[in-house]
């Protein structure tokens, strides 16, 4: 891989309650997330590693930021306006989060917000041809922490030559702050009544398919653990959960409530609120750690599905996602119908 990983360059964020967030210029990644408990004790609730070499070891993509396209594309091929382009496959017979060099193995710029908050500014160019996507693509992405423990990210990107554009930050979760404690006992909300079927691949079948009446009905607060291992097929082909949810509330400009996911013997509360039509639920199947993934994106595999929304960018256009992790005590205010 070259020259050895190290953390040449490290932002911390805090605000005044005590929360404290820490980037790296590789992968712009999250080392490390303090939140406080109900007794107002910090402790990190992401995943991580001590050392550079850890991270550049990793194939779960830690923390990271994700391009150029979360989740997974078929047979690693898209065809747009009539070319077939061919990426990096990595996930079995699939590609997977940008392939191996996706921008989770990337170097970017980390500048002060300059706007007087606790936030750093994050880009990254990916040329014309990376991982086999056309264009050349620009993404900036805005980390900011506010007093009331809202940690937010937004992405923008433009590119130079129509390309598909999915992206996503990754971090693993688990709000006991503890790693001898697992997430099972989370009691995960999901303010979505239809998920995405996927096949022997895990690549979606096309069907949207109602939650209501099966183990992936998380529309009123339940225990991630409650029915992982219900005899269900999609489950069964997961090995836990790892499918895509359509959000109920439809995608616009201002950021809904997604999920949220509540830890009781700390008391932690995280809400997440996007602009994205969907939330990826992965729970750290073969992860070896006891942590669950929340991934706010664009559909999987969206290039090849003609039902799902389209995420092809153009040289007119901008894209743009607003993630937002909101942290609190108790298990939030109930979602309104």
């Amino acid at each position: 891989m070259g020259a050895a990983l190290v953390f040449a360059a490290v932002v911390t964020l805090s605000n005044r309650r005590g929360m404290e967030v820490r980037l790296i210029e590789y992968g712009g990644i999250i080392t490390s997330l303090k939140v406080p408990d109900r007794h107002g004790v910090l402790a990190n609730v992401t995943l991580g590693y001590e050392t550079p070499a850890e991270y550049e070891r990793d194939a779960h993509c830690m923390g990271a930021l994700i391009g150029r396209f979360a989740n997974r594309i078929a047979k690693g091929r898209f065809t747009l306006d009539g070319r077939e382009y061919r990426l990096d496959v990595n996930a079995g017979p699939n590609h997977l989060h940008g392939g191996r060099t996706g921008f989770h193995t990337r170097r970017w710029r980390i500048d002060p917000s300059g706007a007087g908050e606790a936030g750093a500014l994050l880009s990254y160019t990916s040329p014309d041809g990376e991982g086999g996507y056309p264009g050349t693509l620009a993404v900036r992405v805005r980390c900011t922490l506010s007093d009331d423990d809202a940690l937010d990210f937004d992405f923008h990107a433009t590119t130079d030559r129509p390309t598909v554009c999915n992206l996503t930050q990754h971090s693993y979760f688990n709000l006991s702050g503890s790693r001898g404690r697992g997430v099972l006992d989370h009691e995960l909300t999901i303010f979505a009544s239809r998920f995405t079927p996927v096949d022997a691949d895990m690549i979606p079948t096309g069907e949207l398919r109602a939650v209501r009446g099966t183990p992936f009905d998380f529309t009123t607060p339940r225990r991630i653990g409650e029915r992982i291992a219900a005899d269900d097929e999609q489950l069964r082909l997961a090995g836990g959960y790892d499918h895509s949810f359509v959000l109920d509330e439809p995608a616009g400009s201002a950021p809904r409530l997604a999920a949220r996911l509540h830890e009781p013997s700390s008391g932690r509360t995280m809400e997440i609120h996007t602009t994205a039509p969907a939330i990826q639920l992965y729970s750290g199947n073969g992860l070896g750690r006891a942590a669950v993934a929340l991934e706010a994106q664009g559909f999987p595999d969206a290039p090849n599905q003609p039902g799902f929304p389209s995420l092809v960018l153009r040289p007119d256009e901008e894209y743009a996602l607003r993630i937002q992790y909101r942290f609190s005590i108790g298990r939030g205010a109930d979602h309104a119908a």
